[in-house]
Order: structure tokens, then sequence, then C-alpha cells
């Protein structure tokens, strides 16, 4: 999870609210330390937190709890408020889904173009179709990098390894180039100099950007700020985008640096992986910290991954009583399409996650679904024809245990039976006819 040792600090401060018998001054001011610790152990700046909390603490004091709002409740929805403005709520912008030409720009080390083909990767999810200019003419194997990420993404790449005026690279590249999102990478430096300020600017005249977005390492903590600033006020960045916030102990210490500035945080890296970058909403981001979930990400990733004519297709044969191996399988190919369990589950509120092991369970379905990949098509269709010779044909096949088959059976069969519970339900039932445009009969 994103910012893991913050979440888990703050979450523990508003579960003493949250199972308090009631509330009083002792209570908020031993859990406003309690926040006070996880904020300067994510490297928030110390006035910012002193400033945030007594801010917490005056509120939770003197505001009455609105009509239908308990004490608790209250005091729960004040943390998130509070700490949503200091992750930058009132600069929030997010990443515009639109047609547009974006310059990337950042120091070197700070993961900027890796980023511009999660940028890229992005906005292919929603539907845009997205390429890739190559300007970066100072560091080695610059091109050649971003050009394989380009084509493991089936994105077009522009740019010629053997040129190194990057003001013409760009000229040619909007000659040739008919995409909807151009995402421009630019060249660093180990510090913002007056070649780098100089280079940019030609860039920019060139390029005509709507965007221009500063890279920057999320475990640089609060000198995140400062460097924000500086790239501000030499180019004018209309927004920030922060790399390697997965499990790093000062992604806190970034945030609300880069939000001090008044630059708005646009988007956050929060893996390795290249679908791993998500647009920042301050809001919902803290939601998640505090283990309030973000049910609309969920949602969201669940339409990405989601083939709507296969899903359809799936939804009447269940309706008509079916529910096959083959359709077990569509089901958890479209989960792996979601990303880990871990951040799936980060995702949802606190009292709806499961009690499981997400890194075992994600290895399970894994397995699974090796497991029907060594069945025929007549076992996939037709589970119940899997007798004891089979099943030790199908784990030889797929180098597994005969164990493992039978736990795959049992899983399916768990699955048919809560599918048959949800049509046994008529008014479940005609919401899904109606859903699908079928009519009773």
């Amino acid at each position: 999870m994103v910012l893991d040792r913050l979440g888990k600090g703050l979450k523990g401060a508003l579960q003493r609210v949250a199972k308090a018998l009631y509330v009083d001054e002792r209570l908020i001011k031993e859990v406003v330390r309690e926040i006070q610790r996880a904020l300067l152990q994510a490297d928030v700046n110390v006035e910012l937190v002193l400033k945030l909390t007594d801010t917490i603490q005056q509120r939770a004091l003197k505001e009455k709890p609105p009509a239908g709002v308990s004490p608790r409740e209250h005091v729960i929805r004040i943390v998130w408020e509070e700490l949503a403005d200091l992750m930058g709520a009132k600069q929030k912008r997010g990443i515009p889904l639109k047609a547009q030409r974006i310059m990337m720009v950042g120091l070197y080390g700070q993961g900027k173009t890796t980023t511009c083909a999660k940028i890229a990767r992005y906005y292919q999810r929603k539907g845009l179709k997205p390429a890739l200019i190559a300007a970066d003419v100072h560091r080695p194997a610059a091109y050649e990098q971003l050009h394989q990420l380009g084509d493991a993404l089936h994105i077009p790449t522009y740019g010629d390894p053997h040129k190194t005026n990057p003001v013409a690279l760009v000229k040619d590249a909007l000659s040739k180039s008919k995409e909807d999102v151009l995402i421009l990478d630019t060249s660093g430096r180990h510090r913002l100099e007056p070649a780098l300020i100089k280079e940019m600017k030609q860039l920019a005249k060139v390029i005509e950007p709507q965007e221009r977005w500063l890279v920057l390492d999320g475990t640089m903590g609060q000198q995140a700020g400062p460097q924000a600033r500086a790239f501000h006020d030499a180019i004018g960045i209309t927004g920030v985008i922060i790399t390697k916030l997965d499990g790093t102990a000062r992604g806190g210490g970034a945030i609300s640096a880069v939000a001090e500035t008044g630059a708005p945080i646009v988007g956050v890296g929060v893996g390795e992986h290249i679908e791993d970058l998500e647009g920042f909403d301050p809001k919902r981001f803290v939601q998640r910290l505090l283990g309030m979930g973000d049910v609309q990400a969920l949602l969201e990733k669940a339409e990405e991954a989601t083939d709507l004519e296969q899903a359809e297709k799936t939804a009447r044969k269940i309706m008509s009583g079916k529910f096959t191996l083959r359709d077990l399988y569509d089901q958890l190919e479209m989960l792996s399409k979601m990303g880990s369990l871990s951040k799936l589950m980060g995702m949802l509120p606190f009292g709806m996650r499961a009690p499981v092991d997400t890194e075992v369970t994600q290895e399970k379905l894994k397995r699974f679904r090796i497991i029907m990949d060594s069945m025929t098509g007549e076992e996939m269709e037709k589970p119940r024809v899997v007798n004891a010779s089979r099943i030790q044909r199908i784990a030889s096949g797929s180098g597994t245990d005969p164990t493992d088959v039978r736990e795959l059976l049992r899983y399916y069969n768990t699955s048919k039976k809560a599918i048959k519970g949800i049509m046994g339900n008529r008014k479940m039932r005609r919401a899904l006819m109606k859903r699908l445009r079928f009519e009773e009969t």
C-alpha cells in the first residue's frame, strides 16, 4: 500500500476514536499526539504538523456534530478534512482526459522517462491514443529506454538516437504524429541550471504544451517542495507527479511540501509496474490512508479491465442457469488485470476487507488459471466429467498437485452455489434482467 507506515499510524489513531465508548478532551488530545507522531515519521514539516493538529484539536473540542452524526464520526471526519487540505485538496486538478500535448520535466534520477510511459499507458487505458517523443539527447540510452517502453505498450515513440538537437527532434515528431496525446520526455540535469532552463523554454515554444508536468521522487521528502518551487518559477509548471510512493517513509513529506508551494499534484507513482500510476485526488488519497477505502477507484479499475461484450455474454449465461469453468477463468483473468489483491483490498473500506493473506490468495488464483489451461474444452464446459483419472492428468500437465485441482473444483462449486443464491433472490434477479434487457418468462 502507498505510504504504508503513515497509513498504519493514522488508522491506529482513528481506531481509538472508533472504539471509544465516548469522546472527551483526554481522548482527543491523545489521538492528536498519535497523529503528530505518524506525520513526523513520514517527514512532514514540523510547523505544518503542529498547525494541522492544533486545528484538528480545536475543531474536535469546539464544533458540535451535525444532526445524525455521532461524536466519533464527527472527529474522524474532521481528521479526514484537515489531512486532505494538508495533502493539497485546494490545489486538486487530477490528470485531464482530453487530446493535448504534455511536456515532462525533471532532474536526473527522478523517474521521468518511466513516468512518461506510465502516463501514456494511463491515457491508453482511458481510450485515448497517446504517443511518446524522445527529446532527451544528453542521457545515454534515453531514447532506447523510452522506445522499449513504448513498444511493450504498442505506443509509437518518435525520436532519433543519432540526432543531438532536441528542438529539431520535436519539430520532426510534430510533423509525423497524428495521436491524441503527445508526451514529450525532455532532458534532465543533476541540478536546475541555466542551460536546462533555456532548453526547456525552447522546447515549450515549439511544442506549445497544454501541460508542463514536473516529476519528483517521493523519497526526497520535504526537499521536494523547494525543487517544485524552483521549476515553477523557471517555466511555470502546471502540475507535479510524485514517484516511488510505494512503501517510502518520506512520501508524506513530499506530498505536503509540494502542496504548500501551490503546485497541484496531478498524479502519483505507486509501484514499479507500468500500470502503477494514479490520478491524485487528495480526499480519496486520504480516505485510503485512513482505511476508509476508495470504492470509486476500485470501480474505475474494474471498468478498465472489463471486456463489456464478454461480461454481458457471461451474465446472460449465468441468467440462463449456466456457469462453467470457462466463465470462472474469464472472471479470474479480469481480476488479474485490475492489479494486485493487496492494492484492491486497500481500496475497500476497512470493515469490508476479508481477513485473508492477499499474497497467498493471489498465488492461489494464479495457480487456478494455470490448472484450467491444462484442461480440455469439454472439462472447462462440463466440470462434472472431471474424475480421479482426469484430475491426475490435469495435475501432471499443469505441474501442480491433485489436491490443487480438487481445491479449484471446490472453489468453482462454491462460486456456482453463490450465483444460484443470487439468482434465487427475485429482487436481484429482476434487477439483473432489467440491466441486461431480459424479460421474465
